[in-house]
């Protein structure tokens, strides 16, 4: 079967949770009764791993991604998909959780050669591969991205188009300053190489002199004894 990633996803997704909740119980009769809490719990500070991060991008959207052995579009989860960017090194990473269960749906980096494309047939939506990291292990997926406006859509491809090439020209601007850095070492190797020349020279020159005014001496010496 040949696989058709420009397929619409969404009459055809699945989800990939097998198991759908169950449905909620009747509520209790409400009696009145005050129970106090036999053990108390104490606050508990709860890290999302995004404290060294500031959003640059925070759009609700619904994702899915490609089933390769299967051939169609399943279903991540509905929620924000955010753009963080490093308060050090100035990375940017997508990352997305559903709504409710805070699972998350998407967690890579953007590079400079990622591409995200307008989705065939539907504006709202748009495609793009990535080296995800949201099961835990790195493999690649093929993800598409619906949005509840056309505005949105667009926003998010314009802003990760500018990302990837802020990036990329980060990347070329380390690349230029380590070729920069090697340059002025290797200038300075030279320039220690030609000081020590220029002293062996000079010892040279002195041993030359010293040799000379020795052979002077010695014909002086010698002019004194056949005298």
């Amino acid at each position: 079967m040949a696989i058709d990633a420009k397929a619409d996803p969404e009459p055809h997704c699945r989800e990939d949770d097998d198991n759908a909740p169950a449905a909620a119980a009747a509520d209790d009769e409400d009696t009145g009764a005050q129970v106090a809490p036999i053990v108390k719990l104490e606050e508990v500070a709860v890290t999302t791993g995004e404290e060294d991060e500031d959003p640059i991008l925070d759009l609700k959207a619904k994702l899915y991604r490609f089933d390769k052995e299967g051939n169609q579009w399943k279903e991540r989860g509905v929620g924000n998909v955010k753009l963080l960017k490093h308060k050090v090194n100035g990375k940017v990473r997508l990352v997305m959780r559903q709504s409710k269960t805070l699972k998350i749906c998407a967690n890579h980096f953007v590079i400079p050669t990622m591409t995200v494309q307008e989705h065939s047939g539907n504006d709202k939506s748009c495609v793009w591969h990535a080296a995800d990291f949201a099961d835990g292990n790195l493999k690649e997926e093929m993800f598409c991205i619906r949005f509840a406006s056309v505005e949105n859509c667009k926003t998010f491809m314009e802003t990760v188009q500018e990302v990837a090439e802020s990036q990329g020209k980060k990347e070329e601007n380390k690349d230029a300053t380590v070729t920069a850095d090697l340059l002025d070492k290797l200038s300075v190797g030279e320039s220690k190489s030609d000081g020590k020349e220029d002293t062996v020279v000079a010892s040279d020159t002195k041993e030359a002199v010293k040799d000379e005014a020795k052979t002077e001496e010695d014909k002086k010496d010698e002019a004194a004894s056949k005298a």
